[in-house]
């Protein structure tokens, strides 16, 4: 019998050391496979026989289909089926990416793409999860890991889309991607537990159609806005259906029992700068990741430019991984000596300053390498606090709701970007070319510099007041001053619950993972 248990215990503590790489690799999975399509457009319209801006539907379908999927899974783990959702979304991934291996038509070959873009809504499961089963010493650092596979997985997706596109044909990208959707299936399988204690609640259904409808029009107004025309019937109509039918959202989930996402935890103040900043960010890390790919392929005749191969270019873009993984260690360490709540505005900034420093000087390829490296260190930073703050201000039972709400405002981030950097290229390029002017790098460097200096500001006015919640290095809780005296009345989050004994020195975050 004791030999029994200890053999329970051992796969118990087997199972629990390998959980965070579980989740990193199905993260990072599923990240890299997003971002297959944006090297192999040319290819893919040249094989497909479409245009080049049919064939720009590739990251369009998949931009739409994570946006839409992510609110739903976010909700659908915060309960007991929440390993069941991991799992259902991998088999939609690998489903997607043998349909887009195998597509004899384009239509099919963007539903394949679809499909795939439901994993964008996986990461914030992974971190509903890591909040659940993570011993509170682990889970702050555990969570910023995960929360950066997004800008990591995008820097590993570059280089080795490039290499398949340049040297494969675009299928077998499609079907590496189906190889890593499965073996993330199976490592789910395996590792992941079951699912939250939480009880499960009904899935709001009005909410899920108005939210995703709405972001569903943005998102297509301004994935489509310069094929269609920026000032358009159709841009403007789509984008204002899609702001009202948001308005519609909001009210009802104001008044709704269960939301798909409870507004009023979004309306807290270190939540909402989480929030704005993840929007805001999102368009400089788009901007930079676009402009360099663009910038390093085009052609010697323009005059600027380095016209590099594809799996060359990935190379550039590779280091924003380094870049990511280097700001999720320093993160850690900063965090511990000036709090979460500065951390935010300094990655912010990183990214900033990058922006300015590509829009300024880029005549060499190593200035280019040190941009995608700072691009990572600065969204790394940024991003690996995020869900922090998050979790330290909702209920564990809205985990994955909340984060998944954060993760859609990056992919909107990202669309703001794309529409405004094709609209600037647009502005540039001549009434009888395809290549725009250099000047136009400059614009949309700054441009989106812009946007990012907002998102720094986004992050110094919005959270809390010093002392208003302890955190690390800030608080006094975190400094072991014993525990604060509780306001009257029954606890409303994390950050007003009881500290619980030998407990006075861990940030709340930490002391309650779940």
């Amino acid at each position: 019998m004791t030999g029994t248990r200890e053999s329970t215990h051992q796969d118990k503590d087997s199972q629990h050391r390998a959980l965070l790489p579980a989740l990193m690799f199905t993260a990072l999975s599923v990240s890299a496979i997003s971002t297959l399509g944006a090297p192999m457009v040319p290819t893919i319209a040249r094989e497909q026989h479409v245009s080049l801006s049919a064939a720009q539907w590739v990251l369009t379908a998949t931009l739409l289909a994570g946006a839409i999927a992510g609110p739903v899974l976010g909700r659908l783990g915060d309960g007991p089926r929440r390993k069941g959702a991991i799992q259902g979304t991998l088999v939609g991934v690998f489903a997607g990416s043998v349909l887009a291996a195998l597509a004899p038509a384009f239509g099919l070959l963007l539903a394949g793409r679809a499909l795939q873009g439901l994993g964008m809504g996986l990461m914030p499961l992974t971190i509903a999860v890591a909040r659940d089963h993570f011993p509170a010493p682990r889970m702050r650092s555990g969570i910023a890991s995960l929360s950066i596979t997004t800008s990591v997985g995008a820097g590993l997706g570059y280089p080795v889309t490039g290499l398949i596109a340049q040297h494969l044909d675009y299928r077998a990208g499609f079907w590496f991607a189906a190889l890593l959707s499965a073996a993330a299936l199976i490592v789910v399988t395996r590792v992941i537990p079951a699912g939250s204690s939480a009880a499960q609640r009904p899935l709001d259904v009005t909410g899920s159609v108005l939210l995703c409808s709405g972001l569903a029009a943005i998102l297509l107004a301004l994935s489509q806005g310069e094929a269609w025309g920026p000032t358009s019937g159709t841009t403007v109509s789509c984008l204002g259906a899609g702001v009202l039918i948001l308005a519609v959202w909001i009210a009802h989930a104001l008044r709704a029992r269960h939301p798909l996402v409870d507004i009023r935890l979004i309306r807290n103040r270190a939540v909402l700068a989480a929030n704005a900043t993840a929007l805001l960010v999102g368009i400089g890390m788009y901007a930079v990741l676009s402009l360099v790919n663009l910038y390093t392929q085009v052609p010697a005749a323009a005059g600027y430019g380095f016209h590099l191969s594809l799996s060359a270019t990935g190379l550039v873009l590779m280091p924003m991984s380094l870049g990511s993984l280097t700001a999720n260690r320093a993160a850690s360490a900063l965090v511990s000596r000036i709090g979460l709540y500065r951390v935010l505005p300094l990655g912010a900034l990183v990214v900033c300053v990058d922006l300015v420093l590509l829009a300024l000087w880029r005549e060499h390829v190593a200035v280019l390498v040190l941009g995608t490296f700072l691009l990572g260190t600065g969204v790394g930073a940024a991003y690996a606090v995020m869900p922090i703050l998050i979790v330290r201000h909702v209920p564990a039972s809205e985990t994955g709701s909340a984060t998944s709400f954060n993760q859609v405002l990056r992919t909107v981030g990202g669309s703001v970007g794309s529409a405004a950097i094709s609209a600037i290229m647009l502005s540039y390029t001549p009434p009888a070319g395809d290549t725009p002017d250099g000047a136009a790098y400059t614009t949309a460097f700054l441009v989106t510099a812009a946007a990012s200096f907002l998102g720094v500001v986004a992050a110094v006015v919005l959270p809390p007041r010093r002392g208003a919640v302890a955190e690390p290095g800030d608080g006094v809780a975190a400094r072991g001053h014993g525990t604060q005296k509780q306001p009257a009345g029954p606890p409303r989050g994390p950050a007003e619950l009881p500290v619980r004994p030998g407990q006075e020195d861990v940030p709340c975050s930490d002391r309650f993972p779940g």
